[in-house]
């Protein structure tokens, strides 16, 4: 039998060995799909592809049951996920599993700066230099830093939000293109990636590349915490027009999340492909799910049980066998997740609906 605790690095939940057969929902499932899914994971392993953002590192027995995987003739995919996977519930120490939604926004954008589109989209600097979990300084362990910016041999913490927005990287030709606001530029570094529509028509897509390593803040807590707004109203859109309108407390309320992402352009993205994720590998919506990279390695299958919520907001029953191939700043936890929506404003507003608990079991390759 595998070791689970090869691939993962539990802080706050424990694992419980269950069975397929006790896993409500799970005969239901689309295994194919969830196994097509599965195996750009399984390339990307075999392939060694670097992260865009460092996980927990592969193990060698996962990569070499990836490549026999990619190497079989045939393949009935329930019985590959039954006969090849064990199956470990996570139980959290504290409360439950948790829930949330992403998508990949489309905005508005020009790839010259004007009274329009003032505001850059910056390229990953050369200064920047990023951990994994598995490398990172003890000095920039204890200040909770996750990259840094080198001069020299010398490593010091890197420019923050607010250094950056004030020109601390300007004069290094970074810019990418240019949106119509702060505003947009900062929910399109909190989804990490977006689909940039130029005037003329054309798409560009935005995909991570790095981020200065500080702390992520969720803005909307700030919001809810100094008064503005009650928890029940608070949404991607309420949030925007709120921002908008009170521009002096959104400059100072954004600016809390020291977190700075930057970006590339990718430009062998087919329209109907999703974003890039962090294992370097387009993702799939309804399929691909982002994890805490402190905790799992990517590729791992997990089968998640919720009810979540439709377009409409009505509860339904959600049992479905999701993929590792994302992270994200504010996901923490053994037990959490961010589910990749999809694309555009409807994929938006379903990503926003979603903030409910779920049951989380973890599918591990046998030895």
């Amino acid at each position: 039998m595998s070791d689970p605790h090869l691939y993962s690095a539990l802080i706050d939940a424990e694992l419980e060995p269950t069975d397929f057969h006790n896993m409500a929902g799970w005969a239901h499932d689309d295994h194919r799909d969830a196994f097509t899914v599965f195996l750009k994971s399984a390339e990307a392993i075999v392939e060694r592809r670097p992260d865009l953002r460092a996980a927990r590192n592969v193990p060698e027995l996962f990569r070499r049951f990836a490549a026999e995987t990619l190497n079989a003739k045939t393949i009935e995919p329930r019985q590959f996920f039954e006969r090849n996977f064990i199956p470990y519930k996570i139980i959290p120490k504290q409360g439950s599993g948790f829930l949330t939604g992403y998508y990949e926004p489309e905005i508005a954008g020009s790839l010259s700066q004007n009274s329009d589109f003032p505001v850059p989209v910056l390229g990953r600097p050369n200064d920047l230099v990023s951990f994994g979990p598995d490398d990172t300084p003890p000095h920039f362990s204890e200040l909770v830093l996750s990259a840094a910016r080198k001069i020299g041999d010398e490593l010091i913490p890197y420019f923050d939000r607010a250094a950056i927005e004030d020109g601390a990287l300007q004069g290094q030709a970074l810019e990418l293109l240019y949106l119509p606001d702060q505003v947009e530029l900062f929910f399109a570094q909190v989804q990490g990636s977006a689909r940039i529509r130029l005037p003329d028509g054309r798409l560009k897509r935005l995909t991570y590349a790095g981020r200065n390593g500080h702390p992520y803040t969720t803005i909307a807590r700030v919001i809810r915490d100094e008064g503005h707004m009650a928890l029940e109203d608070i949404n991607l859109g309420s949030l925007k027009s709120w921002l908008r309108s009170h521009p002096d407390d959104a400059k100072r309320i954004m600016r809390l999340n020291r977190s700075y992402i930057f970006f590339s352009l990718s430009e062998d993205l087919a329209e109907n492909e999703g974003p890039i994720g962090a294992a370097s590998i387009p993702l799939t919506a309804g399929r691909s799910m982002a994890i805490d990279r402190l905790q799992w390695c990517y590729g791992l299958p997990f089968f998640i049980r919720a009810q979540l919520p439709d377009q409409k907001g009505k509860l339904s029953e959600f049992s479905r066998i999701m993929v590792a191939q994302d992270t994200g700043s504010a996901i923490l936890g053994a037990a959490r997740a961010d589910l990749f929506m999809g694309s555009g404003d409807e994929a938006g507003h379903l990503a926003g609906l979603i903030r409910h608990p779920g049951d989380f079991v973890v599918l591990i390759p046998k030895a």
